[in-house]
């Protein structure tokens, strides 16, 4: 029997073999019906086959045709990215605005070639990695033609300074790929982002995305040597270096640019060891409110625990089956040097004196295995559906969810939580059915905490899109009266843009715009992200 190829899926990340079967949805459709108290039916997948779209509106050269696509599929699918309201459009068969052209370039001489045919014709140019920007940071803007370069050809890695710890990197490569190009020397990136198994390196450093880090190092900024970048006016390499105080920095305008200056093509970043020692344990905390304290006091140690992460009573039990009422620290240590039992051990006696009860099944300490030892229940139960999420379980049950995240000062936090529950909890109340919002701290610094929320309810089907805006709405101007950061590790996009304004200072904005106008003079690259 013939297999048929994989293809990107239409409604959820990553390929058409990530998408979950009729049985895993019908199990989702009872787990929401339990959790609302009525009963909730998956509908049928529709068939790829009955898309249909607008007729591509521009004529690829005959040079380029190896190289891009205009079927109908390649179209669609690279017309969404991965927040949860664009996947169920693509499962409904929405695509009202897909690209004309999906370019596939192999190599930079590729992306030379489809940049300078853009930027001479004046296509609306959207550089795409995995596609799991939840901010529509890959969404086709308003244009009267458009093209889609997908970077996924500049997969691998092409040096290794053993030296340094260091590695140059092509941008299109996913976080699986670079992992298992780096294994066989005993390296390892360690940057574990939520849509680990579908993002790129490009797109990581593209909206400053945050990985596996809950302290220490966190940003993809941390990890970063150099940059090579190609904008429309000619290529910008950054010198490789541990550090340079030599004025501003290019890599600091690279980083977070969200395809608008240029198309990263590579990157040098930081490698390590993989690690050997590690060292873990669980704890509970009577509320969210000790358990914060705990975290502060603990991170301002300076012993750079691998993994802080605080969820509150209802992400607890959400996600690592807690009882509803306790707040869940996890913590971990590792290190590919120097065994980790010590910092676990202190870092326990601290949670104990500062209210935590330390779970009997959850201490485990490896000191002599690369391989991950067995977590307590919590941990793993958390761990599991932390990484990969299957976005698509969801659809068409009239399920309504979203995250926002967001960097608040510890000073201010207490309050700031506060805010955003009234706010957001009115939004809720008034818009869905059965609501929950919960929180986690995705990361801890030494002056604040990253909280991360998460809401879902039941609304009307049909009307999620618009039920979902009001809530974004509510959450986002929350966020930005409370004097938080509209994005932590999301990115900007065009969802987030209005936030990005407000807290970014006019005359900063002014100085980026006159960069895009000498990098990207015709206005060409992801036109409706910053400009």
């Amino acid at each position: 029997m013939t297999r048929e190829p994989i293809r990107k899926s239409l409604w959820t990340w990553g390929t058409t073999e990530n998408e979950p079967t009729d049985e895993q949805r019908r199990q989702a459709a009872e787990a929401v019906s339990a959790m609302v108290g009525a009963e909730v039916t998956a509908p049928p997948v529709p068939s790829p086959d009955s898309i249909e779209l607008r007729a591509p509106r521009v004529v690829v050269p005959e040079r380029l045709r190896s190289i891009c696509r205009t079927d109908n599929h390649s179209r669609a699918a690279y017309s969404i990215g991965g927040h949860p309201m664009e996947l169920l459009q693509g499962f409904r068969g929405e695509f009202a605005n897909p690209p004309d052209v999906v370019a596939q370039p192999r190599g930079e001489d590729d992306v030379e070639r489809i940049l300078e045919w853009c930027a001479d014709e004046g296509h609306a140019t959207v550089p795409y990695g995995g596609g799991t920007s939840v901010v529509h940071g890959v969404t086709p803007p308003d244009s009267d033609s458009i093209v889609t370069i997908v970077m996924g050809g500049l997969n691998r890695v092409l040096e290794i300074d053993e030296t340094s710890r260091a590695a140059r990197i092509q941008a299109g490569v996913s976080g699986p790929d670079l992992e298992d190009q780096l294994r066989p020397s005993g390296h390892t990136m360690r940057f574990f982002p939520q849509s680990f198994p579908w993002s790129t390196l490009g797109g990581w450093i593209a909206t400053r995305a945050g990985g596996h880090y809950a302290t220490g190092p966190t940003h993809i900024d941390d990890f970063i040597e150099s940059t090579r970048m190609l904008t429309p006016s000619g290529w910008m390499e950054s010198r490789r270096l541990p550090g340079s105080g030599a004025g501003p920095s290019p890599d600091r305008l690279v980083l977070g640019s969200e395809g608008t200056l240029g198309l990263i093509t590579e990157a040098w970043v930081r490698i390590q060891k993989r690690p050997v020692f590690r060292a873990k344990a669980s704890a509970e905390f009577d509320s969210m409110e000790i358990a914060a304290d705990a975290v502060r006091r603990i991170v301002q140690t300076k012993l750079w625990p691998s993994n802080l992460r605080l969820l509150d009573p209802v992400e607890a039990q959400k996600a690592a089956g807690g009882d509803g009422v306790h707040a869940l620290l996890i913590i971990a240590f590792e290190s590919s040097e120097v065994p980790q039992g010590h910092n676990l051990r202190t870092v326990i006696e601290m949670v104990e004196r500062l209210g935590g009860t330390i779970a009997s099944d959850s201490v485990k300490v490896t000191d002599e295995s690369d391989a991950i030892s067995e977590d307590g229940a919590a941990a793993a139960a958390w761990r599991k559906s932390f990484t990969g999420v299957n976005v698509g379980l969801i659809h068409g049950l009239g399920f309504v969810t979203d995250t926002f995240e967001t960097a608040i000062t510890w000073d201010r936090w207490p309050d700031f939580d506060a805010h955003i529950r009234a706010k957001v909890g009115r939004a809720l109340d008034s818009t869905l059915t059965a609501s929950w919002l919960s929180c986690r701290f995705a990361y801890s610094y030494l002056d604040g905490p990253a909280p991360y929320y998460t809401f879902a309810g039941l609304g009307t089907t049909g009307g999620e899109v618009e039920q979902w805006q009001i809530i974004k709405a509510a959450a986002s101007q929350a966020v930005i009266e409370a004097g938080g950061t509209i994005t932590h590790h999301h990115g900007v996009g065009r969802l987030h843009r209005e936030g990005w304004e407000a807290q970014s200072p006019e005359l900063f904005r002014a100085g980026l715009t006159a960069v895009k106008n000498r990098l990207d003079p015709g206005g060409i690259l992801n036109p409706g992200v910053f400009f």
